[in-house]
């Protein structure tokens, strides 16, 4: 093998090794801003559970003060 051979050997190496810690870059953000969108999607869905709760303990707690007088 010459030296140009070897040389050309390395370069495709390090070609290859790059072009894969961009793929696995690419990857690891994909992987990244889905988590974050499904943090988002269960945070706004537990808030909303949240926010009846609360609205159900206020109807129940108004309905006992205007309930009928003893």
């Amino acid at each position: 093998m010459s030296n140009s051979e070897a040389a050309r050997h390395r370069a495709e190496a390090n070609f290859k090794k790059k072009e894969l810690q961009v793929r696995e870059g690419a990857k690891a953000v994909a992987d990244y801003e889905a988590t974050g969108r499904a943090v988002e999607k269960k945070t706004a869905r537990l808030k909303a559970l949240r926010l009846a709760k609360e609205e159900e303990r206020r109807q129940a707690e108004g309905a006992k003060k205007s309930g009928p007088p003893h």
